[in-house]
């Protein structure tokens, strides 16, 4: 299995949950960075990154325009948003049109980190109720990377992992027990 450079993690309605039980189980040494990109209203609110702060020992920040990416960080995508990464390994934010009623869009931030981590990309997509992230995997997918779901009977709206496992060929269907054990164990 190739090494793990970067674990981004997607979702929408219902995911929120499943971040909030598989944080605590993650171990606080992972190699590679997290990068969470959720469907969230508007507006300068930071409780969802104290939310996940205070179930995790991983260092846990709203990403930020031209930051580089750190191991061992969990990054949340700010509101408002489309999410790049770019060939040096930073972030870029973009404020283009919403992609899927969606900004930032996973499919967006999926199919750009495809680009730039290729074969070392691993994908997770959550509970939603809209068709986000599908396109995203697929290009996860043509560039050598893996393309992991929630479980669609665990997800509390499970459209999106649904439509995904329809349409991707998906490496693993993960029930939220599952993932931090899957996740920690990335690339070893």
């Amino acid at each position: 299995m190739e090494p793990c450079e970067a674990l981004m993690i997607g979702g929408s309605a219902g995911s929120l949950e499943v971040l909030i039980k598989i944080l605590p189980g993650l171990d606080p040494a992972l190699a590679f960075p997290i990068i969470i990109v959720l469907h969230r209203k508007s507006g300068k609110d930071s409780i969802l990154t104290h939310i996940l702060a205070s179930k995790t020992q991983l260092n846990v920040k709203e990403l930020e325009e031209k930051e580089k990416i750190i191991p061992g960080t969990l990054y949340i995508a700010p509101p408002d948003y489309h999410v790049l990464i770019e060939n040096d390994r930073t972030f870029s934010l973009d404020a283009s049109e919403k992609v899927n009623f969606s900004r930032p869009s996973i499919d967006v931030a999926f199919e750009s980190a495809a680009e730039v981590y290729g074969e070392n990309l691993v994908c997770l997509l959550l509970s939603g109720a809209n068709s986000d992230g599908t396109a995203g995997l697929q290009k996860v997918k043509e560039y050598g990377g893996k393309a992991l779901i929630q479980n669609p009977s665990s997800a509390v709206v499970s459209y999106m992992p649904e439509y995904a496992l329809e349409h991707v060929t998906i490496d693993a269907v993960l029930d939220t027990g599952e993932m931090p054990n899957y996740i920690n164990n990335l690339g070893k």
